[in-house]
């Protein structure tokens, strides 16, 4: 399979993952043959990458970081319960409403299985191929980035339980701000900067108050847009002022941000975010925490198709754990731009003096249908 920007698709390709609605619903099956239609429709949707079929990269398999179980689980939890948040406001003052924790701790049990069963798991972009509300979205993708690095941070089963929780609800309080500012598609102005800012004091309010729920969970909430140099909100508190969780949740909020469709702009690709993340280092974040970070994503994907430096394009066909920055690339085109008869890999793992230069490059447009 290959992974490819939706520009870059053309009818007759076939899908080779499927595409979920918003619900956990498959939208579209893998196998399914792109139309122009269907791909003008996912652009609609905001879906900027799709795995696609390719006789060429065939025996490639991008494994899931959570199961597709549990992703449906926590799609239908997280949208059912922050939808209910939303309405909240909506209602008279004295209705009893339904407690979160109890349904989130059952979906982080189910998170911290999976990925306790996938101790050498790298994160991986989960995006691809959802079409959703984006907070529904990025909160899942928080939540699981958080975890897997909690688990590789030693952290013990009841602390990343904390953690995780605290990343899967860190953006509660966007439940409460004006769907207006919200799906903004240009610049905020000041006011409505300010009332984006309030989210964090806002989910502060929201959980703090929930039984069963520690009330870490809630000051992960408050503190994540905090920052090293006290450049963050809501209170300006700096270093050690700031809880190592809601450092960790900042730190993969900034990431997953960086890497989701946004309706004001399209997303980053891991590197670039990595390197943009990188410019913070002492001032937005801790070095010790970005190191493990960048050790524990895989900047490039497998399936991505990259440029050498040589000028040979190939496609990302495997991840090496210990050096994530230097996959394993099968090598499709020569220099020339010629397709190869017999493509080859190189372990960028091993060979050192090359080096990827490009990413997705707009004039590697080449058929992917089986048979041409």
């Amino acid at each position: 399979m290959r992974l490819l920007p939706i520009s870059q698709c053309a009818p007759g390709m076939k899908l080779a993952k499927k595409i979920f609605s918003e619900d956990g619903i498959v939208l579209l099956s893998n196998h399914m043959e792109l139309t122009t239609r269907l791909i003008a429709r996912l652009e609609q949707c905001g879906v900027q990458y799709v795995y696609i079929e390719d006789p060429r990269t065939a025996d490639v398999e991008v494994a899931p970081i959570i199961s597709e179980d549990t992703f449906r689980m926590a799609i239908k939890e997280i949208r059912t319960s922050f939808r209910e948040m939303m309405d909240r406001p909506k209602h008279r003052k004295g209705v009893t409403y339904p407690y979160i924790a109890q349904p989130f701790k059952n979906l982080m049990n189910s998170i911290m299985d999976d990925l306790s069963n996938h101790k050498d798991a790298m994160i991986m972009l989960m995006n691809m191929g959802t079409v959703d509300h984006y907070l529904f979205q990025h909160s899942l993708n928080v939540c699981v980035y958080t975890t897997l690095l909690g688990l590789s941070n030693g952290y013990s089963r009841e602390e990343v339980m904390t953690l995780g929780m605290g990343a899967l609800l860190h953006d509660i309080g966007k439940t409460q701000i004006s769907t207006n500012v919200l799906t903004k598609p240009g610049n905020l102005s000041v006011n409505e900067f300010e009332m984006m800012k309030r989210h964090a004091q806002l989910g502060y309010e929201l959980l703090k108050d929930e039984p069963n729920l520690p009330l870490l969970v809630a000051h992960c909430a408050f503190q994540h847009h905090e920052r090293l140099d006290g450049s963050g909100y809501p209170r300006g508190i700096k270093g050690n002022e700031i809880h190592d969780y809601a450092k960790w949740i900042g730190l993969v909020d900034s990431y997953d941000a960086m890497t989701t469709n946004r309706v004001y702009r399209a997303p980053m690709l891991p590197h670039d975010a990595m390197e943009r993340l990188y410019a913070g280092t002492g001032t937005l974040y801790e070095q010790r925490m970005l190191q493990l970070f960048r050790d524990k994503v895989a900047i490039y994907p497998i399936g991505i198709s990259v440029k050498l430096h040589t000028g040979e394009r190939g496609v990302v066909v495997d991840l090496n754990n210990s050096y994530p920055h230097r996959p394993i690339v099968r090598v499709l085109y020569n220099e020339g731009g010629e397709e190869l008869k017999v493509p080859y890999e190189v372990d960028l793992s091993k060979q050192l003096t090359v080096m990827i230069t490009g990413v997705n490059d707009e004039d590697q447009n080449v058929p992917l249908v089986s048979g041409i």
